[in-house]
């Protein structure tokens, strides 16, 4: 079967994905994925067929706080979405037999199979139905809002994904002319594969059967990756050291960032490993150094706490390699997550982007490796989480498709 796995965004948005690909294609299928040109190399270096779709994420993220006005922000977003619309169609039209989308493009890809006559299956990273139980990630205000407060922000979450991609889903649809239906909605795909753990984030009881979350599909390592020399000496020549990274995160804020984090190590007292990510961070002297891509799954069981802007996937690799947390998020879902951690007790209390000071920083870095808890907790979830395989809900997916 030709399988076409439809993504967009960051690399947090795409390194799922190849794991996801290459469990496929082990499986004998032949499997391609539409995601932006920066992350051609990822995927094809996993061994898997890249078909490009438009757009620059970090640019939007640049675009987007460079904005002046409502209007130039809205400009931005509907280039994006025309792009990605215009790429989803250009990419299904290689060939596919079947769609697994990424909850962003989901209704492009909803409308590129209903056009070729293939059917969609939702793989989603984060939870993307409304519930009583919690607000969905990216709601407006966070924490419990009681049954009703939490539906009611997990409609408004779902709202404005929909919204931010009418326009180009109506465009879609005229130009590979079909009918000029409602607009097609995350909602309207099903099957829907979540790609995170009921050890996380347990699946709520109110929602849909067709609805699954089994576990976490992992990143593959690019074939023959290897990791550089430098960070191997680094991790030789002391103890393990704590891992500092904002992913996609701060563009632009590389200077003040960099001289930020290094007053925290300084302050707790610890070696470090600085991920340059979209900020451009740096870092200098005997216990710190910076690397640029390195698969988490290598270098986090190698640290004693990682830091991070709790994005989906980096809390995800933090979690599978059994070791403690500090969470600083900045926008979108990663307050949902900064929760998560901390609520599951591998984290201490979340230092929101917006409140990031040297000091709070080393204090949390410290609170961190200096309460037992964290790691026993970490650890507890690891071996949890180790033993379950959402690949193999997606493969079950499919061979029920094959049959059927």
């Amino acid at each position: 079967m030709r399988i076409l796995i439809v993504t967009a965004g960051s690399r947090g948005d795409v390194a799922p994905y190849t794991g996801l690909g290459r469990r496929l294609l082990d499986a004998g299928h032949q499997v391609a994925v539409a995601a932006h040109p920066p992350f051609a190399a990822l995927v094809g270096g996993c061994g898997l067929e890249h078909r490009p779709v438009p757009g620059d994420p970090r640019g939007l993220v640049r675009e987007l706080s460079r904005a002046a006005s409502r209007e130039e922000a809205q400009a931005a977003l509907r280039a994006y979405t025309d792009g990605l619309a215009d790429g989803v169609e250009e990419a299904a039209a290689g060939g596919a037999d079947l769609l697994l989308t990424a909850f962003g493009p989901a209704p492009l890809s909803r409308t590129a199979g209903e056009a070729l006559g293939v059917p969609v299956i939702g793989t989603y990273l984060a939870p993307s139905f409304t519930t009583r139980e919690f607000p969905l990630p990216n709601a407006r205000n966070a924490g419990d809002l009681g049954p009703e407060g939490n539906l009611a922000a997990g409609r408004d979450v779902l709202g404005r994904a929909d919204r931010l991609f009418v326009g180009a889903v109506t465009r879609l649809r005229t130009r590979l002319g079909l009918p000029a239906d409602p607009p097609t909605t995350v909602a309207d795909i099903r099957p829907v594969i979540h790609g995170f753990s009921p050890s996380v984030v347990p699946r709520p009881a109110d929602w849909p059967s067709w609805v699954e979350v089994p576990g976490y599909w992992w990143p593959a390592r690019p074939d023959g990756w290897q990791p550089p020399a430098e960070l191997v000496d680094f991790l030789r020549a002391g103890p393990p050291p704590v891992f500092l990274g904002f992913g996609s995160m701060a563009v632009g804020e590389g200077g003040r960032l960099s001289a930020l984090v290094a007053a925290a190590v300084e302050r707790a007292g610890v070696r470090a490993v600085l991920q340059a990510g979209w900020a451009d961070l740096s870092g200098y002297g005997d216990d710190v150094l910076t690397v640029g891509d390195v698969p988490h799954d290598w270098l986090f069981p190698r640290t004693t706490a990682v830091v991070h802007h709790a994005g989906a996937g980096t809390t995800a690799a933090g979690l599978r390699a059994g070791v403690p947390a500090v969470a600083v998020p900045v926008m979108a879902d990663q307050p949902f997550w900064a929760a998560r951690l901390h609520e599951l007790g591998v984290a201490p209390r979340p230092v929101p982007f917006q409140d990031l000071t040297a000091e709070a920083l080393g204090d949390a870095i410290t609170a961190c490796l200096t309460e037992p808890s964290h790691r026993r907790r970490a650890t507890e979830l690891a071996r949890g989480i180790a033993a379950e395989d959402g690949a193999a809900a997606v493969l079950a997916h499919i061979r029920s498709t094959v049959a059927g």
